[in-house]
Order: C-alpha cells, then structure tokens, then sequence
C-alpha cells in the first residue's frame, strides 16, 4: 500500500488485506537500516487476527520515498501526518530501537489519537559510541557487520538453527546491506545514529504520552541494554501511566530473534 504526502510517498505492508474500518489499526516503525520486512511475523499475524496493520518503510527507505528523517521528531511529524491523511481515529504503535524513539515522540503529540504505544528494545538516551559513529560515516558496510555482532546474542540460532535454510545473523546483515545500499544520495546508517544519539526529548515525550505503555527489552541486547530503559519506566510511572516491561530471551534482534515471545507480548497487550 502505497500513502502519499507531501514530497513523499510512504510504503506500508498490510498483511495482503484491505482494510476494515471495523477493526483497530497498528502502526509499525522498524529501525536503522531496516525496512517493513523486520516485522514479518507480527504484522502477518496480527493482520489475521482482528487488526488493520501498517508496517512500514520510514522515508527514504526500502520502498518509500523522499528524504530520510535526520531527527527523531522529523520522523514523529511524518506518524503524525501519515494518521492524519488516514483518517484514523485511534492507532496504536510498535516501533523498534530508532523506531521505538520515533514511537514515542509520535505518541505524545498524537495524544488521544493513540491507544497503545510498544516500545521494542529501547533505551534513553540512545547513545551512539563515537568510535561507531565513525565507522558507520566512513566505513557503513564494516559496521553494519560490527553492529550486526552485537544485535543478535549468543541465543541466536546457527544456519539452521529455526529450520532448514534459515540464519538470522546472516538475514539481519544481508536487509542491511540492501538498505544502505538502496540510497544513493544518503548514508542512512550514520544518519539514523546520529538522529538516535541526538534525541534528548524522551522524558518530556513520555510524560505527554495518553495510551498503555509497553516495554519489550531483550535479556542479551548490547546495542540497547534492557537496563538503559528502567529510567524511562520509571519517568512513566512517576507520571502515573499505564505500563509495563516484559523482557525475553535475545539480543537487539528481538522480532526475529525471539519471534514467538515478542509476538505473544505484542498480542497480549494490544488486546487488552
């Protein structure tokens, strides 16, 4: 499904279904150098079961267009005009790493508008080292193989490890790779961690949030370690909101790494 706004046309994966004006929506923001395609599993499986989904690909990215979001809150403005040209009354999002910070700066200026808000694998601040900041500048393939050792923990299957033919590390690197190399005009990989590691609003973001809150944290994340989210929670709880964590066995990979849990924990809270 192809939506178009301003100078952009944005590209959203709905499961193969048309939309049922009867049935809530979620809004799914993957992360950097990633595209719609992260969230096979739950954006299929959620389409199936009583949800209008969009997954989608950020400006600049896999199959949408126009000029990638430099900031958190460029990205948000984007969510926030994407349910405006909708026309949706209430949506809930899912968004993983960058995309769980341009979640939750959407969530606080959508207010209302937004029933639930997963925020998958997060941290704040989401700081960059500079050394990777670096690499990522100079040398975007050498780190996305550095950063792609780190995504995934020593739980991650071998090849074959979730069936014949199957290898996550080496799918997660290989969806990299075609990002980057999909645009020409910009290095998105150094432009997405300089957008996460610039982002300094989330405390104020979470505190104007409306909907549910959840946190899904990876027990083995080294690029967001689940400890980096428990000041965030608690800047939610103080602010009396609705939330919880649930933490599952994997590393920064969550969606593909442990697949099955993040998807119970999605489903679970999205039909509460």
């Amino acid at each position: 499904m192809d939506i178009s706004l301003p100078g952009q046309t944005i590209y959203a994966y709905t499961g193969g279904k048309t939309a049922n004006a009867q049935q809530r929506t979620v809004m799914f923001i993957h992360g950097a150098l990633c595209d719609h395609s992260v969230w096979a599993l739950q954006s299929r499986y959620l389409a199936n079961h009583g949800w209008n989904v969009l997954a989608l690909d950020l400006p600049g990215h896999g199959r949408s267009t126009g000029t990638p979001p430099a900031t958190v809150e460029d990205a948000a403005d984007v969510m926030a005009r994407l349910v405006d040209t909708l026309a949706l009354q209430q949506v809930a999002l899912v968004g993983h790493s960058w995309g769980s910070l341009i979640a939750l700066e959407a969530a606080s200026r959508l207010k209302e508008k937004v029933s639930h808000l997963a925020l998958v694998g997060i941290s704040y601040p989401m700081a960059v080292t500079p050394s990777l900041l670096a690499m990522a500048d100079a040398q975007p393939l050498n780190a996305i193989d550095l950063i792609n050792q780190y995504s995934h923990s020593l739980l991650a299957p071998p090849p074959s490890g979730l069936g014949p033919g199957t290898w996550v590390k080496g799918a997660g690197r290989a969806l990299n790779r075609r990002v980057q190399i999909s645009n020409s005009q910009v290095n998105l990989l150094h432009h997405a961690f300089v957008a996460c590691d610039s982002y300094r609003n989330g405390e104020q973001a979470m505190m104007q949030v409306e909907a549910k809150v959840l946190m899904i944290l990876g027990q083995a994340d080294q690029m967001t370690p689940a400890k980096n989210a428990k000041h965030l929670y608690q800047t939610a709880l103080q602010s009396g909101k609705d939330i919880r964590i649930v933490e599952v066995g994997s590393g920064h990979a969550l969606m593909t790494e442990a697949p099955d849990d993040t998807l119970r924990a999605l489903y679970s809270f999205l039909q509460a």
